[in-house]
């Protein structure tokens, strides 16, 4: 492997994540954005990587019945077939960059305006579903998904905190739940039409490294860690790797 220390950077993002219920796939996308990869190969290893971490949690929503699949379905419904359009997309580098610098810009803003995770008060959740808000909101979520190669969960989960959509161990789980179907569509639709060859060993590593940090930091970044702390480093942290993608990729 080339740079082994993308493995290190995987692993630490990876830990912190999922110590929030996420992926990281804009994370490792704004590590990637640093080495001379194909953007088609970012894309998958970062919805591959996608797909390790949040897999455990989802299984464990699921199986404490904290995923509320009513609520959920007309997000998924809209964004799963619009996150296998997107990554059909051929779209150029710059473009490819572009969107991507804007993604982490926007995840980043948005991760920092989420406020703190309070009590579980059912009292809290707004009354009334809007179907159509929720299946708008899953399927632009999920067409910028395909496009970049990301899981939506960064920009679902802010959103539908400042909606007072439901609890936030149930926005968790339905942000989990989001990252994982939407990263399986991605990647199908990627591989439908995969221009390049892909790195099958530096993948493989990577998905070992994410699955390390994943199961540590779901296990201890819960008990260990603030929530809304590492919510505020991975906004800023997020926030000016989209700054550096634009400059380095866009402005110089």
């Amino acid at each position: 492997m080339q740079h082994p220390e993308i493995l290190f950077f995987f692993f630490t993002i990876a830990f912190i994540y999922s110590s929030v219920g996420f992926g990281g796939g804009s994370g490792y996308l704004a590590i990637l954005a640093f080495y001379a990869l194909a953007p088609h190969e970012m894309r998958l290893t970062a919805l591959v990587c996608n797909i390790v971490v949040v897999t455990g949690g989802t299984y464990l929503f699921i199986k404490k019945k904290e995923l509320p699949f009513q609520k959920v379905i007309p997000l998924v419904a809209a964004s799963v077939p619009m996150a296998f359009i997107g990554a059909l997309m051929r779209i150029s580098e710059a473009t490819f960059f572009l969107l991507l610098g804007i993604s982490l810009l926007t995840a980043g803003i948005l991760l920092w305006l989420q406020p703190a995770t309070q009590k579980e008060n059912p009292d809290a959740i707004a009354e009334k579903r809007n179907y159509i808000r929720d299946a708008a909101l899953g399927g632009a979520i999920g067409l910028l998904s395909g496009m970049v190669g990301i899981g939506g969960g960064i920009f679902l989960a802010p959103v539908l905190n400042l909606l007072r959509w439901d609890t936030p161990r149930r926005i968790a789980a339905t942000a989990s739940f989001f990252i994982l179907i939407n990263s399986v569509s991605g990647i199908t639709g990627q591989l439908m039409h995969l221009p390049g060859a892909v790195n099958t060993t530096q993948l493989t590593l990577l998905v070992l490294a994410v699955l390390a940090g994943g199961q540590l930091g779901s296990r201890m970044g819960i008990t260990r860690l603030s929530p809304q702390l590492v919510r505020r480093v991975t906004a800023l942290l997020v926030f000016f790797a989209g700054l550096e993608v634009l400059h380095k990729h866009l402005l110089s």
